[in-house]
């Protein structure tokens, strides 16, 4: 049993689907440790696969599983209305259900970790650990990525992976799996209500994590990249100071810290979270 996510194969892991009320959703599942749900970051290509060098050294003590978010990735049943962070929260909480699981694990990057915070907040009770890695909505501010999204060309999407990627992996490979996913018209069209929602500056300020920050009472972990461009290391200090009793770990690299610096967000998730 194994999943393959372009060049990348995971061993002893398997790809799923999982009926919810939207329609179908896919997460990638592998080891029989604590559950503890993966959560990508922000980008037309983005799904459970962006976790593709993390899955197979997490299992080796927990429970992997990492999900498409809401109107990304594999699954079906785009909605045709506006997305909302109210609806993109509650839809963990609906995963959760639809998987038997009361309470898990949580970790989350970037856009993922926006989420992460804003569910840590609403449902502490449904969480164990979390984890925020160069988590967003610290600032209200917009992304010139979000503003100016075009859909990505699959030379465009190689040179992305080019920066993101520091293994050794097939990136044409890769480029051709990221880019069939962009060939659906109605996830198009969900991914664009997402960014019209997520970068509105009155978005911005309402789902705000800063004041919510001293309420998110569960042993937190906090992620970072020195030099991160999209979400400046700033941002990961006003997190680890707003949370209670949370920890901060800051690598030497970029925004991209699951696919940048694997081993060392792996090395650090395998320290903290195990019970």
């Amino acid at each position: 049993m194994s999943v393959n996510l372009g060049s990348v194969v995971i061993e002893n892991a398997e790809e799923k689907f999982v009926e919810m009320s939207h329609g179908t959703t896919r997460y990638i599942e592998a080891g029989d440790g604590y559950p503890t749900i993966l959560l990508h970051g922000v980008g037309f290509t983005s799904g459970a696969h962006d976790w593709m060098l993390n899955i197979g050294p997490l299992s080796s003590m927990l429970r992997v599983i990492a999900v498409d978010a809401l109107a990304w990735g594999k699954g079906e049943g785009w909605l045709e209305q506006e997305y909302s962070f109210a609806y993109l929260v509650d839809f963990l909480r609906e995963f959760q259900d639809a998987l038997g699981l009361e309470k898990t694990n949580l970790v989350g990057h970037s856009m993922g970790g926006w989420i992460a915070s804003l569910f840590g907040y609403e449902s502490p009770h449904r969480l164990n650990k979390l984890v925020l890695v160069a988590s967003g909505g610290a600032m209200p501010r917009q992304l010139p990525s979000m503003v100016q999204f075009q859909p990505p060309s699959r030379d465009q999407i190689l040179s992305s992976l080019q920066i993101r990627i520091n293994a050794d992996v097939d990136l044409e490979e890769m480029a051709d799996y990221h880019y069939a996913l962009t060939q659906n018209p109605e996830r198009l069209a969900a991914y664009q209500r997402v960014l019209n929602h997520m970068n509105n500056m009155e978005t911005r300020r309402r789902y705000n994590t800063v004041r919510r920050f001293p309420h998110v009472p569960v042993p937190t972990l906090v992620v970072w990249g020195r030099n991160d461009s999209t979400n400046a290391l700033e941002m990961g200090e006003m997190t680890h100071a707003g949370i209670p009793g949370s920890k901060m770990v800051v690598f030497e690299c970029d925004h991209w810290i699951p696919t940048g610096a694997p081993d060392e967000l792996n090395a650090a998730l395998l320290d903290f979270l195990p019970d």
